[in-house]
């Protein structure tokens, strides 16, 4: 009877000796963090109130969060709410607007492309094309978000802008009818010769999987054997839609070696996850090759490294740029987010890509 109470004894001290500890990382992880977060009050405070000229807080302290991530990984980053906007239509495939991919060169704005049956598109409006005017303004020198805020829009509403054009003499008006404008994720799906498909992917984004499905059935439809899938320069996206591409292409495998598409390891194990492939998908056993290039990063990759370490594919290129970082994003009150790295993703032989 001694030896049970002894042992009881032992497991309840062994639990509650687990516990405290578990409790006093977190008070001491806390005081630490309230420590440092009152030394940053502090130092704004005295910025604030002393400094030789006025001093923007609210940037003082964008700086400061940039600051603090620049200390971590490239891919930990502060998103302002100004860019916010714009990181969520990527991802979520489309937004309202003109229609045009634009870049800021010596205070002008440059067409880079207008985007395939967008409203500008449609109008005529070219490459290199340089947007001087907006409703009758000068849009010299303006900003990133200045543009945007000027030619994104409800879909109908309307907006002129005027265009110089390099071997035209005057200036070109137009009047353009913002649109919903969907970014697509496939950029060519097409037949070659002898029954090869190619299939070009461009990004992951929410509807990357259902394209490159639709899109896969087509090419079957046109007689598709054999399969090229282009990821060159694919900077990679959502972590689900990696897995499900892959799981176009792999089976389930067996119940004694089920096929791992990717797992990720991190600090806090609620992160860690593992994605297997499921069996069903009619392109299973089509002979297939992919396409990478050094700027082939992060889902392109996942891919990659599944349809490798299961040699169910050739790879062929470059080597790919080393992404092996996975972030979530979290959103803050203000409107902006932190978009953090959370966990490391390994393909299904364990290899760390990063």
């Amino acid at each position: 009877m001694k030896s049970k109470i002894s042992i009881w004894t032992g497991f309840i001290l062994i639990a509650v000796s687990l516990f405290a500890g578990m409790e006093i990382r977190q008070l001491v992880s806390k005081d630490v963090v309230d420590d440092q977060a009152n030394k940053f009050r502090e130092d704004l405070s005295l910025t604030e109130k002393y400094y030789v000229q006025d001093v923007d807080s609210k940037k003082l302290t964008e700086a400061a969060v940039e600051g603090l991530l620049d200390k971590l990984d490239p891919h930990s980053v502060y998103i302002a709410p100004r860019a916010l906007e714009q990181v969520t239509e990527e991802f979520k495939g489309e937004f309202e607007g003109v229609g045009i991919r634009f870049t800021i060169r010596n205070d002008s704005i440059f067409v880079v492309e207008p985007i395939g049956g967008g409203p500008s598109a449609r109008l005529g409006i070219q490459a290199n094309d340089r947007i001087v005017r907006i409703n009758d303004s000068s849009s010299i020198g303006y900003k990133d978000d200045q543009v945007r805020a000027r030619l994104r829009g409800p879909k109908g509403t309307k907006v002129k802008v005027g265009i110089y054009r390099p071997g035209e003499k005057e200036l070109l008006d137009y009047e353009i009818v913002r649109d919903k404008i969907a970014l697509t994720s496939v950029d060519v799906s097409l037949m070659m010769n002898d029954g090869v498909g190619y299939l070009s992917v461009n990004r992951f984004s929410d509807k990357t999987n259902v394209e490159v499905a639709q899109a896969l059935v087509q090419l079957k439809q046109l007689g598709m054997k054999r399969l090229i899938l282009d990821l060159r320069a694919n900077p990679g996206g959502l972590l689900d839609q990696a897995f499900e591409m892959a799981d176009l292409f792999l089976d389930g495998g067996t119940e004694k070696t089920p096929h791992k598409i990717v797992y990720t390891k991190a600090r806090r194990q609620e992160f860690d996850q593992v994605f297997y492939a499921k069996t069903g998908q009619p392109f299973e056993k089509l002979p297939l090759i992919i396409l990478l290039s050094n700027y082939s990063a992060s889902a392109s990759e996942i891919v990659a490294g599944a349809i490798q370490d299961w040699d169910r594919g050739l790879i062929i290129g470059e080597t790919s740029f080393g992404k092996g970082l996975v972030q979530r994003q979290f959103s803050l009150k203000d409107g902006s987010a932190l978009r953090l790295t959370i966990s490391r993703y390994y393909t299904p032989s364990g290899r760390l890509i990063q």
